[in-house]
């Protein structure tokens, strides 16, 4: 396979594992009616992170293919933030979330140095992101309602980026998140299928 059928082949797989990423949580959380081992602040951790990558990627004009994913997952996120303060009874508090997310959108393209300096942080909010959900792992010793499937796409996803990222813009700050998040997640699925598989070893003994 030539190197540009196999960036093509990486640049879809990775819009089209994206555009169902999240749903296997969706309907875990939306089956359970509960949002038992999930992290609310691993979501909106991500989501920041999410917003910041697009808003860098789009002002450099980098080529569409290597971000096209990020608006659909932030969407997806979107849905699992609003179920998630809907079982937790604070729906309410949707608005403000929605206002300071479009707000801290705004603000990243006010000034050259501010898209600059949140995409030097951006590695650092999403590890921050993976953590919590493994602190949230760690402290209830209970995958609960995490989805492992939706993890593993999440490995994929990051996993092929290092590559795409590779060969197109060679960006270091990129790549370098990539790869730190590709490792973050992994460690997450590991940790949600340990404690899946100790549950159910659990249940069977009682």
């Amino acid at each position: 396979m030539s190197s540009d059928a196999l960036l093509h082949a990486a640049n879809f797989s990775t819009l089209f594992v994206c555009m169902v990423l999240k749903f296997p949580q969706i309907f875990a959380l939306m089956r359970a009616k509960s949002t038992a081992g999930v992290s609310l602040n691993s979501l909106l951790l991500e989501m920041i992170g999410f917003i910041v990558f697009v808003t860098y990627q789009m002002y450099y004009d980098y080529p569409p293919p290597t971000y096209l994913e990020y608006p659909i997952l932030i969407a997806q996120d979107a849905i699992l933030l609003l179920l998630m303060l809907h079982y937790n009874g604070s729906l309410r508090h949707s608005l403000i979330y929605a206002a300071l997310f479009v707000g801290g959108w705004r603000l990243l393209t006010v000034e050259k140095w501010i898209v600059d300096l949140a995409m030097s942080l951006c590695t650092f909010i999403s590890a921050a992101s993976k953590l919590a959900q493994l602190q949230c792992l760690w402290r209830s010793k209970d995958a609960g309602q995490v989805s492992a499937l939706s993890w593993a796409m999440g490995t994929y996803t990051c996993a092929a980026r290092i590559y795409t990222t590779t060969v197109t813009t060679g960006d270091t700050l990129v790549l370098m998140r990539f790869i730190a998040m590709t490792l973050l997640n992994l460690w997450v699925l590991l940790t949600v299928l340990y404690y899946q598989r100790h549950g159910s070893r659990a249940k069977k003994e009682d």
